[in-house]
């Protein structure tokens, strides 16, 4: 044993000291914090103000439309205003006096007067030192039509004039700013003959024009209803961003319209629409009083998959690792200079312990990134980030991952390392890698799907296949799988594991002087048996 630690010493020290460690060591925190941190940047630096026009020729739509698109923007101010309030309380717990961000809370924020009614009563919470609040920018501003163009003029003309604007062949000039216009919105004066009615015997055919939506080019007709012209069309297609909130703004209009036309007491009608009968989500595996769920139960469930992408990443980075560097020692006859002071089995033992040792190094050192970014964005800047710090503390997640890094590695990284053992160089790994790559590839392909039925007989399934048993019980494990299958399949993959390293170490006993042809998988078998 002691030559089998001085082994591990060597490697460790060996592959502490590339740059490739250190660059896998900070990689993982760099890229958590840019994903953090650059979706933030991006939104409040890199994406522009968005100006569009709105022409609304029938005079319905437009008062609305102005106030639901400025209720989008009082939903992100009060938004904005919970995150200063949380990042500046000068009291455990002062946040709480925001409220939550559900529509009934904006409603009371427009209600109260909005921002200023709102910082005034942030006042005593506040820490002496609180910077002033910076309201966030409009996303999406409505800018005048540009000059020489007239509200007035049929939609068809309308919109031939505004396409130079829309591709940005011209700019429009807001505040004495160049500007390329993002959307168009132009409402026809008859748009009631075009409202679609199913139960109205005058109602037009599915994709029929009607109306005044006259063409554009001159060939095609524009399809009858409210024209919105973007060269964005990801929203429009997705039911999402400002298409959908025009749509469903003028829908609701339209509804409150047609209720009044029928008699219908709309004030009445919006508080039956606010009855409801709740619908709680019950957990029969939680303490009596506890068993409601809540974000961190949805948070708990999905957080394992992020743990076996990681493991996954992990498992196979270290035994690359592993596989480089046994050929290359191979291949520079430094392997028998090391077999000349300790055995085959004792040098292949080091390097499993000293490769598994930088694995845990980087494993602890990316953990330590992940609670230390949760941390500080679970201060205030996300809710999610609070959730999923409270999960890694109080679940077995983390112990759980190191467990099955630790057994997967020695699984996948016994058959490496009498792969390694067996070739000369990294090209005549490559046909048993790409066998070896494939088998990995399905606790990728499984990842979204087992957190959605972990109990399910995939899942379970999968679990008792110990290569795949690392990657599928850590899965598994937000869900609280029974003890038999826990106990189980650990025993089942301690035993495995044990197996493949007995079987690997009589291949590297073999293999690991051997120059020339790889030998086949029969041949290796007869060493084994041997």
């Amino acid at each position: 044993m002691k030559y089998a630690f001085l082994v591990a010493w060597r490697e460790y020290a060996e592959s502490a000291k590339t740059k490739g460690f250190w660059i896998s060591l900070f990689m993982f925190p760099a890229i958590l914090f840019l994903s953090v941190q650059v979706p933030i940047f991006l939104h409040e630096k890199g994406t522009p103000t968005r100006y569009f026009v709105l022409v609304d020729q029938s005079g319905d739509f437009e008062a609305v439309l102005s106030e639901t698109l400025d209720a989008s923007y009082q939903k992100q101010l009060f938004g904005a205003l919970k995150d200063y309030a949380r990042k500046n309380s000068a009291k455990p717990g002062g946040d709480q006096a925001t409220g939550d961000d559900t529509p009934q809370s904006v409603k009371a924020f427009l209600k109260n007067g909005g921002q200023e009614p709102f910082l005034k009563s942030l006042q005593p919470w506040l820490k002496p030192n609180a910077p002033a609040f910076k309201a966030p920018r409009r996303d999406l501003v409505r800018a005048p039509l540009p000059p020489g163009l007239d509200s007035k003029t049929d939609l068809a003309t309308l919109a031939r004039d505004l396409k130079p604007y829309l591709r940005g062949d011209k700019q429009l000039v807001v505040n004495g700013q160049s500007s390329g216009l993002y959307a168009a919105i132009l409402i026809p004066r008859d748009i009631q003959n075009q409202i679609v009615r199913p139960n109205s015997p005058k109602a037009p055919a599915s994709g029929a024009p009607t109306g005044e939506a006259g063409s554009v080019s001159g060939n095609t007709p524009v399809p009858a209803g409210i024209q919105y012209w973007s060269t964005d069309v990801t929203p429009a297609k997705e039911g999402s961003g400002l298409p959908h909130e025009i749509e469903q703004a003028v829908n609701n209009e339209i509804h409150r319209g047609e209720y009044l036309s029928r008699g219908v007491d709309v004030a009445a009608l919006r508080q039956v629409e606010q009855i409801y009968a709740p619908l709680v989500s019950l957990n029969p595996k939680k303490e009596t009083g506890q068993e409601a769920v809540n974000t961190a139960d949805i948070v708990k469930q999905w957080a394992p998959s992020a743990f076996v992408y990681l493991l996954w990443v992990a498992v196979f980075a270290i035994n690359q690792m592993l596989l480089s560097n046994t050929i290359e020692e191979k291949s520079n006859r430094i392997i028998e200079v090391l077999l000349s002071s300790v055995t085959p089995g004792e040098l292949m033992m080091g390097k499993l312990a000293g490769i598994a040792a930088i694995g845990l190094t980087m494993i602890g050192g990316w953990m330590v990134a992940v609670f230390a970014v949760l941390s500080w964005k679970s201060g205030g800047a996300s809710d999610i980030a609070g959730h999923v710090l409270t999960v890694l503390k109080t679940s077995n997640l983390v112990p759980l991952f190191s467990v099955y890094f630790l057994l997967g590695y020695l699984l996948y990284g016994g058959l490496i390392l009498s792969l390694g053992s067996v070739c000369n160089t990294l090209k005549e790994a490559q046909s048993y890698m790409g066998v070896l790559t494939m088998l990995l590839m399905v606790p990728l392909l499984t990842m979204t799907y087992i957190p959605r039925d972990p109990n399910g007989t995939v899942a379970r399934v999968f679990s008792w296949i110990p290569i795949y048993t690392p990657f599928t019980m850590m899965n598994r494990a937000g869900a609280d799988p029974p003890l038999i299958d826990l106990i189980g399949t650990l025993v089942l993959l301690l035993a495995t594991t044990g197996a493949v390293l007995w079987m690997s170490g009589k291949i590297f006993r073999i293999g690991i002087l051997r120059t020339g042809q790889p030998p086949k998988i029969i041949e290796m078998l007869r060493w084994i048996r041997g």
